[in-house]
Parts: C-alpha cells; sequence; structure tokens
C-alpha cells in the first residue's frame, strides 16, 4: 500500500484527487494539507511514501516545501502538481528535489501511475525534458568519487529503472539499493533521483 499526502489550496481539488485514487486498491491517501506550511506538519506527522504537491499556494509554495520536504524526510518522494507547465516551475520544482512533475489536468490512470512510479523510486523524463533540465543541475567541482558499484546504480536510475528492477539487474537486495542511491546523492550533493538521473545524462553517464 502506497501512503499518500495530497498538497493543494482547493478543497475541490483535494477531493477530487481523493476520489479518484480511491479507486485503486495500492494507493491510500492518509492526510492532506492546504498549504506548504500545513504539508510539512503533516509529513512529519504521518510520514508518507509519495506527497502530491500543488506547486502555487499560500503561506508556503510548493517548491519550497518540497526542498524543505526533502531535507527532512528524504525517503518521501514529492510530486509535483500544476495547471500550466513552465520552464521556471519544472526547473524549480526539480531543483527542490521533486521525483515528478505533472499537471492537473491528468487522467485518473495515468496519476496512479506515475505516484507508483515514484514510491518505486522510477525516475521517468521524456528526451525533451531531460534536455531541458540537464543544464540546470550544477555540477560538483571535485565530486568525491563513486565506486564502481555506485556507477552502475546511477547508471539504471538514470535509465528510469525501480528499486526493485535495480535490485535485479544487479543481483543485490533493495535496501542495498536505497543505501547506493543515498550514498550517491550525498556524494554528489544531490537532493533526489531525478537530479541524480541528469546529472548522468549531462556527464555523459548515460546517452538520451
Amino acid at each position: 500500500m502506497i501512503r499518500i499526502l495530497i498538497v493543494d489550496d482547493h478543497k475541490v481539488v483535494r477531493e477530487g484527487l481523493k476520489m479518484f485514487l480511491a479507486l485503486d486498491p495500492d494507493l491510500q491517501v492518509i492526510a492532506e494539507a492546504a498549504d506548504g506550511e500545513e504539508a510539512l506538519r503533516q509529513a512529519a506527522l504521518h510520514r508518507p511514501d509519495v506527497v502530491l504537491m500543488d506547486l502555487l499556494m499560500p503561506v508556503m509554495g510548493g517548491i519550497e516545501a518540497i526542498g524543505k520536504l526533502r531535507a527532512t524526510l528524504p525517503e518521501t518522494e514529492g510530486v509535483a502538481m500544476t495547471s500550466v507547465l513552465e520552464d521556471a516551475a519544472v526547473v524549480g520544482a526539480v531543483r527542490a528535489g521533486a521525483i515528478g512533475y505533472l499537471l492537473k489536468d491528468t487522467d485518473s490512470a495515468a496519476l496512479c501511475r506515475a505516484i507508483k512510479a515514484a514510491a518505486a523510486g522510477q525516475v521517468q523524463l521524456s528526451p525533451a525534458v531531460a534536455a531541458r533540465l540537464a543544464h540546470q543541475v550544477q555540477v560538483p567541482d571535485s565530486p568525491e568519487a563513486l565506486t564502481p558499484r555506485e556507477v552502475d546504480v546511477l547508471r539504471l536510475v538514470a535509465e528510469g529503472l525501480s528499486n526493485k528492477e535495480i535490485a535485479q539487474a544487479l543481483s543485490i537486495g533493495e535496501k542495498t539499493v536505497k543505501t547506493h542511491v543515498s550514498n550517491i546523492l550525498s556524494k554528489l550533493n544531490l537532493l533526489s533521483r531525478t537530479q541524480a538521473a541528469l546529472y548522468a545524462v549531462r556527464t555523459g553517464l548515460v546517452a538520451r
């Protein structure tokens, strides 16, 4: 069961999302919030697997909230949701640490797939989006060297594999994969798997 926190300042949007997600037996909405500050409180209390985060909200916006969420609850994945696909919003969300970015008119089936992908640690970037974002990821001046196994994991993360798929491909446990990903992010001073995938694209580890 994937535990979800819905964050949006419009109650009708939250209710609609809950209605859609209730139809999938693998998903459970455990809490909701109307702004970024409330989202952080609810996330600390309930520790969801995935947070669906609106970007434009009062008190604290979604981009700031995603950044603080990644700093305090790194095991929780943030998926940004917005009404308009804007470069600044996409870049801001990814820089803050979002693993996914969805438009609010996404159909329910695609929404459920995106949530499940986020919970599994899958980075899903179209070539066009990857190309627009890759230059936004800062490459450390002197990054700490990755081990050969960490390079293997990073390459598979960038190719969009889930933790389970990476574990199967490398014949290691899922917990070991998570440990490797955590070490990769720490060594490269990055906040999310999406940023790690973009780093891999920018440095030529994988081709897009």
